[in-house]
């Protein structure tokens, strides 16, 4: 599903560079559950933000599903970005002055599905997450719990390839942080790839793969557990040829 080679990050500093990362080289395969870890300032949130396509690295290759993303301009990262891929943040991203429902469909809004169809697909999710009785509500009517389980059915709503979590359960207690886990588990068995990143070595336990970063190098690369998930590979990407 996802290469990527010597990928590297670094910002100018006068005469010199400031790596962020250096030489990266990953494979994910589809269906895998991968957790990246490592201390702060790692650079695990720009390598995530990388593979989701949110920034461009400074150098080297990222294909994925066989694609040069590191050779599509800004509309086709884009296409592709919105197609395949769904983020869960840890400061939730909802849009304040939107209900839970519309908070939801708003994804949808963007690919332009038809009315009638988003609103089964909402309806859906809405159940499938047991969040039906709050779908009027707005997000400071909400637990940080429930404000997050909102943000994941977001996220998964589009039903995309590749779900990126970054620190998804920081701001939650333990109950709550594993019952996002434990959806993740799920959607995970269901064919959803998942990459997140995280602090918790509990978190990490719920996926099939840990990746250790220290100062923008992968120190380890273990995996824990055979993937589950089944998935087929989509024909291509959008504007990708």
């Amino acid at each position: 599903m996802i290469r990527l080679r010597d990928i590297e990050r670094y910002y100018r500093n006068g005469l010199r560079k400031a790596w962020v990362l250096n030489q990266i080289n990953l494979d994910i395969r589809e269906g895998e559950f991968v957790t990246i870890m490592g201390p702060s300032g790692a650079g695990k949130s720009t390598l995530l933000n990388i593979i989701g396509m949110l920034e461009e690295p400074t150098g080297g290759e990222y294909y994925f599903f066989d694609e040069a993303v590191h050779k599509f301009n800004e509309r086709k990262r884009s296409d592709l970005h919105k197609a395949y891929m769904g983020f869960v943040f840890q400061a939730y991203h909802l849009i304040d002055d939107l209900t839970v429902y519309e908070n939801i469909e708003t994804p949808l809004l963007y690919r332009n599905v038809k009315g009638k169809e988003r609103k089964s697909m909402v309806a859906e999710i809405l159940d499938r997450f047991n969040i039906v009785a709050k779908k009027g509500l707005f997000p400071e009517q909400l637990s940080g719990g429930q404000q997050q389980l909102v943000g994941v059915a977001r996220a998964v709503i589009s039903r995309p390839r590749l779900l990126l979590a970054d620190e998804p359960t920081g701001n939650l207690h333990t109950k709550q942080g594993d019952q996002i886990m434990e959806l993740f588990q799920e959607l995970n068995e269901e064919g959803v790839t998942i990459i997140q990143v995280t602090h918790s070595e509990r978190n990490a336990s719920f996926g099939t793969r840990i990746i250790e970063l220290v100062d923008g190098n992968v120190r380890s690369d273990e995996q824990i557990r055979e993937p589950s998930g089944q998935a087929d590979a989509p024909k291509g990407v959008p504007n990708g040829k």
